[in-house]
């Protein structure tokens, strides 16, 4: 079955005088809206009216009064800074977005804030603003409809089939992130990307022949998409553009010149990107465009009416859709009922039962625990997909028996994101946005770096995105202070919203993966250890159990006569686990009434009720953390006392050697954490 295209709201001409009228509109309410706030972006929005009205009247499929339909058309507007381009758009087409809200732009509260964000508003897909980011977001989208489309479409019955279309602008193109995500949609053929590029030459600092000088047609030529360019004040050449865009089987761009801030006096000058205009500019923009001077806000009539033809339209669509999927449903029961529960983002019943339980006694590499976990969760949960930056074989995030996803097996669950971390991250959040797959992706610890931008905006929005974080410290050993992370799992608990988990062993790595599928608000980032970590026996008697990790922090070791009240506690998390339980076994020996505590998870601890922290971290006792990082923020669990406290970290980079010379070098022993536990217990 061939994709539906949309029918237009009225004729296929539109009457030139009324479309004027609607254009006129979108630029006067964002006009309006950025002087009532004495702040924002109105030139884009002006520029850009004519041509997104006609991909909104022509092209995109959605329906207003239900925002969230599965197979809806995605609009993005990479260009964040514009956001009453799409604010005035979502209010006119029907979307629950009051005028009031409107008029409230950037204020405290509102559904407009300055750039668009997930979640605060009905018809916003993504939160841009930083430049390159939605773009790359658009990109995962597409990933994401195509792998569904593969696996879960039969002959006849294209229920996932849709577009992802953008604007972006002349920033976005600048990005790397959006290079990287470009590079990956060239080479992976994705022919459901349309991007619209307000090509209007003018960034904050100026022209863009400032720094701006290659032909980014022919570097898109390159990557492999489909290339034009077009009047983007010309409602027919940019709709006989996307028609175009719509049958070529590469991904689009589609450059669109317009003028910054049309209609005002400094129309297509650099004053035009951002800021309010004086009032008597205003004054002279509604003017020359033959605009009311008052009301502010003004909506004609027949715009309204016009544009409201878009909610009994977007009926009409997913009307057709829903009788598409009921025939589907008639016709496969069964891949139609495992397709609804992925995109409602159900897990499977009983998948917890796959998890692993790994024999104590030997030793192995936590990222090599991950590996295994991943593959014994994937044959149960079949939307679970993702990759590597180029490292799968260290990051062991290949999926066994499942082809790669490429241009010509879409159904593939291995991604190849190549060298391009930022990108994958980016792209992980629009797999995660669109819905329906489960996305994972791996690199170095150290790499993290790379892709921060796109894990914190994963974290603002809430997707639930899984990283894995492989070589996660010191122990990296050979490859030096340039791959060893010391300051990286500091910097990742740092954001808002990231659940960061570091296990100590394989049966904690089995819980980490738990926590991560069944976390749907937020990413997490599980940090992986490359060197061997023994694997703690759990059956000992004074061994906690390995689930008590789903709490984020657990007693692991009690070597107190009295277990309420331990005079002193290591606290560790990861490969640093085994120093701390050995500095506790000596100590206890010696009749030191000491406790070790797994804190593999802050995050998770911290949601904990305020008795069980206290039941694992008493108050009252002395307390040393033992991790192979930056010391800060451990003063959240050891106190701010040196009396009463000491973290034992790395407040260095690391160095060239075997792992275990450079534990020793850089004080990370069970002697160093032995002597430090005795000085605070003489004191």
């Amino acid at each position: 079955m061939s994709v539906v295209t949309a029918a237009p709201f009225d004729s296929p001409t539109l009457d030139p005088e009324l479309e004027e009228n609607v254009v006129n509109t979108i630029r006067m309410l964002a006009l309006d809206a950025v002087q009532a706030a004495n702040s924002g972006h109105a030139g884009l929005p002006m520029g850009m009216a004519t041509a997104a009205l006609t991909l909104w009247r022509r092209h995109l499929r959605y329906s207003p009064t239900n925002p969230e339909w599965a197979n809806r058309d995605r609009f993005i507007l990479s260009a964040g800074h514009g956001s009453m381009l799409l604010y005035a758009l979502l209010n006119l087409t029907g979307y629950d977005l009051p005028l009031q809200q409107l008029k409230n732009f950037r204020q405290w509260g509102s559904q407009t804030p300055g750039h668009p964000e997930y979640g605060h508003a009905p018809g916003v897909e993504t939160t841009t603003g930083p430049l390159g980011q939605g773009f790359a977001n658009g990109v995962g989208m597409a990933i994401a409809e195509q792998w569904l489309a593969a696996n879960y479409n039969r002959p006849g019955f294209d229920v996932v089939s849709h577009h992802v279309f953008a604007i972006v602008s002349d920033g976005d193109l600048m990005e790397g992130v959006a290079q990287e995500a470009a590079s990956l949609a060239g080479h992976l053929r994705l022919g459901k990307l349309i991007y619209l590029y307000d090509d209007n030459r003018v960034t904050i600092d100026g022209y863009t022949d400032l720094a701006f000088t290659e032909d980014q047609y022919r570097r898109f030529e390159a990557y492999g998409w489909h290339v034009q360019k077009v009047d983007g004040m010309d409602s027919a050449a940019v709709d006989a553009a996307i028609g175009a865009a719509k049958q070529d089987p590469r991904p689009s761009l589609i450059g669109c010149t317009t003028i910054i801030g049309f209609g005002a006096p400094k129309q297509g000058e650099p004053d035009m990107h951002s800021d309010p205009l004086p009032a008597e500019e205003v004054a002279q923009t509604k003017a020359s465009l033959e605009w009311p001077q008052d009301p502010t806000f003004y909506l004609p009539p027949e715009v309204s009416a016009f544009c409201l033809q878009a909610v009994d339209r977007g009926k009409r669509l997913e009307g057709d859709d829903c009788d598409l999927w009921e025939a589907y449903a008639a016709a496969h029961p069964e891949p139609a009922a495992e397709l609804a529960g992925l995109l409602r983002g159900e897990l499977p019943d009983g998948w917890e039962e796959a998890l692993p339980v790994f024999e104590g006694g030997g030793s192995q590499a936590t990222r090599n625990a991950s590996g295994d976990t991943l593959n014994a969760l994937a044959p149960v949960i079949p939307n679970l997909i993702g990759g590597s930056a180029d490292l799968a074989p260290s990051n062991k995030t290949i999926i066994s028996g499942s082809p790669d996803f490429q241009p010509d097996s879409y159904s593939g669950r291995n991604f190849r994101f190549g060298v391009r971390e930022h990108g994958m991250g980016a792209v992980l959040s629009g797999m995660a946005l669109h819905g329906g797959v489960i996305p994972y992706g791996g690199t170095f610890l150290v790499f993290s770096d790379y892709m921060r931008a796109s894990v914190r905006l994963a974290a603002l929005m809430g997707v639930p995105v899984i990283y894995i974080f492989t070589h996660d410290s010191i122990g990296v050993g050979e490859d030096g202070p340039t791959h060893q992370p010391v300051e990286h799992v500091a910097a990742l608990r740092a954001i808002p919203n990231l659940t960061v988990i570091r296990p100590a062993d394989a049966n904690e790595v089995t819980q980490a993966w738990k926590s991560a599928l069944e976390n749907r608000g937020g990413p997490t980032a599980l940090i992986l250890s490359r060197q061997n970590l023994p694997v703690f026996d759990r059956t000992a008697v004074q061994i906690g159990a390995a689930d008590h990790a789903a709490k984020g922090g657990y007693v692991f070791f009690d070597g107190a006569t009295n277990p309420e009240s331990p005079a002193l506690v290591f606290i560790s998390s990861g490969s640093e686990l085994e120093l701390a339980y050995a500095a506790a076994q000596q100590l206890a020996e010696s009749g030191a009434a000491v406790r070790v505590v797994s804190l593999p998870s802050w995050e998770l601890f911290a949601a904990q009720s305020a008795e069980y922290q206290r039941e694992v971290l008493p108050p009252d006792a002395l307390k040393v953390s033992v991790e192979a990082g930056v010391v800060q923020g451990w003063e959240r669990w050891v106190g701010n006392d040196p009396a009463r406290g000491a973290a034992i970290g790395l407040d260095r980079f690391g160095a060239s050697a075997p792992q275990q010379d450079v534990y020793a070098n850089l004080g990370l022993t069970v002697e160093a954490v032995v002597r430090a536990a005795q000085a605070l217990l003489e004191t």
